[in-house]
């Protein structure tokens, strides 16, 4: 099963080349499972057992089941996620020539590691914006699915201490992405834009405006003796919005709470948008649901109190080749189960009480758990998890998969773990309480 589960989600990643896409692979997977999609300008008429979704900025998605009962009784169940995944995008006046050839001037989204966007098969994938013939704006997907940029390393002939202080790359004059041998009289910008052109099939005068990610086009593939393990971009975090909604999915039936997946953009630069999960959306729409079911304010704030989140986000599994860099006592490995993430200075939200709710589902769900505590003299990252629960007053907890070389263009993970976590996820859903 396990094999299958990750094969679904190798193609789920290989699909959804940038956060745009994210959403609508998740809208595409809905269709076939009876939900609406709501409008936030319009006025909502929810029924209980309702299925529905709202979709903000093309790019975050708030996906929920209605409950049986009132939600100041029954709370929500959220899972949150991000959609987006570090590395380059496109600017603006992106290309210009330089000693004969074309290139795409970029700007690093978050906190890739850059030495692995070297020698890639790369492309570009997101959203155009152009002048319809009636003057308005419209908005298309776009995708080169065929190779389209490279990197190229400096030869070590040139760079003789590379691998003993490592790669490094100026951000301004070493990432910028070729693309083509300047051919005589051409503009670079006018050439660039008649790429768009050509993929939306518009004139180039109606073009007004882009948001353009970097991927790799390699598919994702499975690993190592026995195929225990698996390769592809995005696992961080699109592995975590995957098993979230393969666990909403998992059941046709309404439960007493109203149950959600909530995947925001813009996670890797710290969530503080009209869409991120520092934003108004999630908020927004729980108190939409709350309204449209006759909830009043105090039962809302009751609704909170009932109610409780898994913020799930990768975590690092323990690499011995690199064992000083781990907690000694808190070492992670893939394949041995989700893991709950625990930091004292609340980088993570998990605390006791929602760490033991947590190990209470594992063990229904007969699966293993992990916990990790980061290297002590190492900064330590953060999730979507503190921000939510400290707007929203909503207990929440941390959780995982283990999985290598985080922010690399390629990622690794264990085969079992994928499907423990949709386990878990499917417990939490239809079959816990929220106490």
């Amino acid at each position: 099963m396990s094999a299958g589960t990750v094969q679904e989600l190798l193609d789920f990643i290989d699909a959804s080349h940038s956060p745009w896409h994210v959403v609508k692979s998740i809208e595409e997977c809905l269709r076939g499972h009876h939900f609406t999609k709501l409008e936030e300008t319009d006025q909502w008429h929810l029924q209980q057992g309702g299925r529905y979704y709202v979709v903000r900025d093309d790019s975050s998605i708030i996906v929920f089941i209605v409950g049986q009962k009132p939600s100041a009784e029954a709370g929500f169940k959220i899972v949150g996620a991000h959609t987006d995944s570090p590395g380059l995008r496109i600017k603006p006046n992106a290309a210009y020539a330089t000693d004969g050839m074309v290139r795409l001037g970029v700007e690093v989204y978050g906190g890739p590691i850059l030495a692995t966007f070297t020698d890639r098969d790369l492309s570009l994938a997101g959203r155009v914006c152009y002048r319809s013939e009636n003057g308005g704006i419209v908005t298309k997907l776009v995708n080169f699915e065929h190779p389209l940029l490279r990197l190229p390393n400096l030869a070590i002939h040139m760079n003789r201490k590379v691998n003993e202080e490592g790669l490094k790359l100026s951000k301004q004059s070493e990432l910028p992405l070729l693309l083509s041998v300047l051919v005589e009289k051409q503009v670079p910008l006018d050439h660039f834009l008649s790429l768009l052109k050509s993929q939306i099939g518009i004139k180039q005068e109606q073009l007004l405006s882009w948001e353009l990610n970097v991927y790799d086009t390699q598919k994702g593939a499975f690993w190592g003796n026995d195929q225990e393990f698996y390769a592809d971009s995005q696992l961080d975090n699109l592995a975590s919005c995957h098993a979230g909604l393969k666990a909403l999915l998992a059941n046709s039936e309404a439960t007493d709470s109203t149950l959600m997946c909530a995947f925001f953009d813009h996670e890797e630069i710290g969530s503080e948008s009209v869409k991120g999960a520092d934003g108004s959306f999630l908020p927004d729409i729980l108190e939409r649901i709350a309204l449209a079911t006759e909830t009043g304010k105090e039962d809302f704030q009751r609704a909170m109190a009932k109610s409780f989140m898994i913020s799930a986000d990768m975590a690092h599994a323990y690499q011995p080749n690199f064992s000083s860099a781990y907690e000694p006592e808190h070492r992670v490995m893939v394949n041995k189960g989700p893991v709950i993430k625990v930091n004292a200075n609340h980088r993570y939200t998990s605390e006791s009480v929602s760490q033991a709710m947590f190990v209470l589902w594992c063990e229904q769900a007969e699966v293993p758990y992990q916990k990790y505590s980061h290297h002590s003299d190492i900064p330590c990252g953060s999730t979507i998890g503190p921000m939510i629960s400290a707007r929203l007053g909503i207990r929440t907890v941390d959780v995982g998969c283990p999985m290598w070389a985080m922010h690399s263009i390629r990622e690794s993970a264990g085969t079992l773990d994928h499907d423990y976590m949709i386990k878990v996820l499917k417990i939490f859903f239809w079959e816990s309480n929220n106490c």
